[in-house]
């Protein structure tokens, strides 16, 4: 009896093994090295599809959030989102964060100096989908990316 219960757990733990090893790819989290593009954050973390990111690195008065990705490939990524803006009025700490609807677009990926088996986009483009900042006069607007 007690062999028979051995058996069942050794075949039972077997199978589980195997169920694991047969998930697709496509369903684990993607690495930076599987994807080789990925978006360089303040910190010099790469990150793919990440669901926010600092613009204004210095001061973190500028930010954007709730980031969904529609396409992350080789050349480039798109997303929506919104981007969280301080007034700074009457001065940036005692300012209010406003959010703006925007369409994301990283583009023009380069090998990263720090990594060279990976390339980071280094350019992002906002497009104001909706209002604008009160003191941007363009719906879009072009950042360059940091190495």
């Amino acid at each position: 009896m007690q062999k028979q219960k051995l058996k069942s757990a050794v075949l039972l733990c077997a199978a589980a093994a195997l169920a694991g090893a047969l998930v697709p790819a496509s369903a684990s989290a993607e690495s930076p090295a599987q994807a080789r593009v990925v978006a360089v954050d303040c910190f010099s973390k790469a990150q793919i599809r990440p669901g926010d990111f600092l613009l204004a690195c210095g001061d973190g008065n500028n930010r954007l959030t709730a980031l969904r990705w529609s396409t992350w490939g080789r050349s480039s990524a798109v997303g929506s989102g919104l981007d969280a803006v301080n007034d700074c009025l009457p001065y940036c700490a005692a300012g209010k964060f406003h959010t703006f609807p925007v369409t994301v677009r990283l583009d023009r990926p380069e090998t990263w100096q720090k990594h060279p088996g990976l390339q980071h986009f280094t350019r992002l483009r906002l497009i104001y989908t909706d209002n604008t900042p009160p003191r941007l006069q363009q719906r879009e607007v072009t950042y360059k990316l940091w190495d």
